[in-house]
């Protein structure tokens, strides 16, 4: 992937301003920071501390990046470094309205950036963002939870596996872009539907919907993948 050390080193410049003259920040120096939540974190990095933005960056990479790569899905492939480095750009230079945002959490608001950006590249690209298509009342799992553990001993199981992987990624890319982002948000970044309301900037039950025909819809895709539903 793209988004290591030299993406990291992109926002080096965009600290040095923020620290006082008369300190010194050893970027390389061992500090417990750890232990601090990531709003904590934040706080920190507001004031002046360019470890913890370090910390946070660590944190949350992966995560990220791979909800922004899903989000946009494979025919805008090409654009997903560029929004994940302009969501931490957004987080830099809007680090004075954290203390504002006492309803939302670092996490919230940070997936927040990544969303409102990745939309916007969505609807340059023409790809579908608005429509929802009304939804299925139903009670349906997520087709993850649904695949029983597998040890993929034999051969013939690993590919098995490997296929059902490929098929889910592409029933995800499927998906409307709304849609698949409230599924990516609750079952791979383990939000609550209250964050994702506010991620999401929809009323709660719209949220809702839009997550429950996810599932609908992920649950045919996945066609002969999933374990026959139980009479």
């Amino acid at each position: 992937m793209l988004y290591n050390e030299h993406l990291r080193l992109n926002f080096l410049p965009f600290l040095t301003p923020i620290v006082s003259s008369d300190r010194v920040i050893h970027y390389t120096a061992r500090m417990n920071l750890d232990v601090f939540s990531d709003d904590m974190l934040m706080t920190k990095f507001c004031a002046g501390d360019a470890q913890a933005f370090e910390l946070l960056y660590t944190r949350f990479e992966r995560p990220l990046y791979r909800y922004v790569r899903r989000v946009l899905g494979a025919a805008l492939e090409a654009q997903v470094d560029e929004v994940f480095q302009d969501t931490w750009m957004k987080l830099v230079d809007n680090r004075a309205s954290w203390r504002e945002r006492e309803d939302a959490s670092f996490k919230t608001w940070l997936f927040m950036l990544a969303h409102h950006r990745a939309v916007d590249v969505l609807r340059k690209g023409g790809r579908e963002v608005s429509a929802d298509e009304g939804w299925q009342d139903d009670e349906s799992e997520s087709p993850w939870q649904l695949w029983p553990a597998s040890s993929a001993d034999e051969p013939e199981q690993q590919a098995f596996w490997r296929k059902a992987g490929q098929q889910l990624l592409d029933c995800l890319d499927g998906l409307p872009a709304l849609q698949r982002a409230a599924f990516l948000l609750h079952h791979e970044d383990g939000l609550g539907l209250d964050e994702m309301t506010r991620i999401l900037d929809a009323e709660f039950e719209t949220v809702k919907s839009r997550l429950r025909y996810a599932l609908s819809k992920l649950r045919a895709c996945m066609g002969a993948y999933l374990p026959p539903a139980i009479e």
